[in-house]
């Protein structure tokens, strides 16, 4: 069985292996160094300030259980991450392993939902980077933003997210990163131009993206197999499988899975789920079951989680849907 995490429950959890084992610091003492907790899994982060308002992080995390991390709505710092390996399926929102990177841009960031598969180990690199720090980078004597980069500045409004490729160059960069041979302000010196340079090749693949880019066609017997899946979730949206058992079930690998789903329905298989679980419980609700009933039929362990979700789907909440009231999309 699957964990499913809170900010709260996530930082008991990590205040608790904390006290057990108090995270060690470097040799140079430049970096930070958590180690995952023993209830969730098994790794480290290593988290290093290279400069005011630049941060690197270094990731090698291995979850013993497929687990989800239930973010809430926040201020986000601009953000570029990388994985060698490993996947975070967050949804709708995004999608990030080995081929796919991300670029978050500052904002407000909506509350989203980050799942890790059981046993693949996550291993990158995570950048944060203060807004300011990048108009002093980057900005026109005028104090402008090159029209390029505005989308990651955005202020009190909605944060703007991408996924570019993830390149040879990019891989490159990040085993680079996570094979320093220096310590000390060498050391600080050298990650510091490794992340420029990463964020260079990210943002590359950001502005050359085409967002005409054709889906993937798919063979007959994908197809079906995908479709197969699918029926699979529906019939079970209280107690669905987890991904890498639907996988096995509709004889796929994990990842043709996720590509499929992608490519017929625009989603994640996750994300997919979420939005059978939203209709059918605006169904229940208008037939007169109580939001309690709901909550637990549709599988959510969490009302207040579940409500959110229904407003940010169908513009109302669930008690007004229950009363009857409209949907704002009709």
């Amino acid at each position: 069985m699957g964990l499913n995490l809170t900010n709260q429950e996530v930082d008991t959890i990590c205040q608790a292996a904390d006290r057990l084992c108090p995270p060690a610091t470097s040799i140079d003492r430049l970096e930070a160094i958590h180690m995952v907790p023993s209830p969730l899994g098994h790794g480290y982060n290593r988290t290093m300030e290279l400069s005011p308002g630049l941060e690197l992080a270094i990731f090698n995390e291995t979850y013993h259980r497929e687990v989800t991390f239930r973010g809430v709505e926040h201020r986000h710092l601009v953000q570029f991450m990388v994985h060698l390996s490993g996947a975070v399926d967050s949804g709708d929102f995004l999608y990030q392993d080995a081929t796919q990177s991300y670029i978050g841009g500052s904002g407000i960031q909506p509350a989203v939902s980050n799942f890790h598969l059981a046993n693949q180990p996550e291993v990158g690199v995570d950048i944060h980077m203060q807004p300011h720090l990048l108009h002093q980078l980057f900005a026109s004597p005028g104090g402008e933003l090159p029209a390029e980069l505005q989308p990651l500045v955005r202020g009190d409004d909605w944060q703007r997210v991408f996924s570019p490729k993830t390149t040879e160059a990019m891989r490159g960069v990040v085993q680079q990163i996570l094979d320093c041979p220096f310590l000390g302000v060498t050391k600080r010196l050298y990650l510091q131009g490794k992340v420029f340079e990463l964020m260079a090749l990210q943002l590359d693949g950001m502005i050359a993206k085409d967002p005409a880019e054709p889906t993937p066609s798919l063979k007959a017997d994908t197809l079906a197999r995908v479709h197969y899946a699918a029926e699979i979730l529906r019939s079970h949206l209280d107690s669905p499988p987890l991904q890498t058992e639907l996988a096995q079930r509709v004889g796929m690998s994990d990842r043709t899975l996720r590509r499929g789903f992608q490519a017929v329905f625009g989603t994640t298989v996750l994300g997919y789920l979420t939005e059978q679980r939203l209709l059918w419980a605006e169904q229940l609700l208008r037939q007169g079951h109580t939001v309690a009933e709901v909550v637990h039929r549709c599988g959510y362990s969490n009302q207040g989680h579940f409500a959110a979700a229904f407003k940010r789907k169908f513009g109302i909440t669930p008690k007004q849907c229950a009363m009857g009231r409209k949907t704002v999309n009709g």
